[in-house]
């Protein structure tokens, strides 16, 4: 089975890395972006199964990049998870409405992100699956 590709879009480099690891370890491709502009061009170029977003990046917010893509054919269907440090209250139902299949709080515990992330990539295949057939 081919391993499932995942964009991490974070403007901190130490998160970014960790996170890396943690996916790696787990049999998770990765693509780094650390920027708005970046994080489109690298679901376009990548074709990630899912994207891991924070919400507070240089050159564009999440809600702009999960607006672009939204708007984009081919990137609507990308699930995305945000995790972010902005505050749960005022950002996780935003977050869902601009499209965000979850909102995670930063520091976001390992274990239950990893359940998290492979939940939503069983659905997101699921409806996959069932749009072809």
């Amino acid at each position: 089975m081919e391993r499932k590709k995942i964009l991490i879009v974070d403007d901190n480099e130490d998160l970014s890395k960790g996170l890396r690891v943690l996916l790696r370890a787990h049999d998770y491709a990765t693509v780094l972006a650390a920027d708005a502009v970046s994080a489109i061009s690298q679901a376009k170029n990548e074709r990630p199964d899912l994207i891991l977003l924070d919400l507070g990046l240089p050159a564009g917010d999440g809600f702009k990049v999960m607006e672009r893509l939204g708007n984009a054919d081919s990137l609507a269907s990308i699930p995305v998870i945000v995790l972010s440090a902005r505050d749960q209250q005022a950002n996780k139902e935003r977050s869902l409405k601009a499209g965000a299949r979850a909102f995670v709080q930063k520091p976001a515990d390992n274990a239950e992100l990893l359940a998290l992330i492979k939940r939503v990539l069983e659905e997101s295949s699921q409806t996959a699956s069932s749009a072809e057939s």
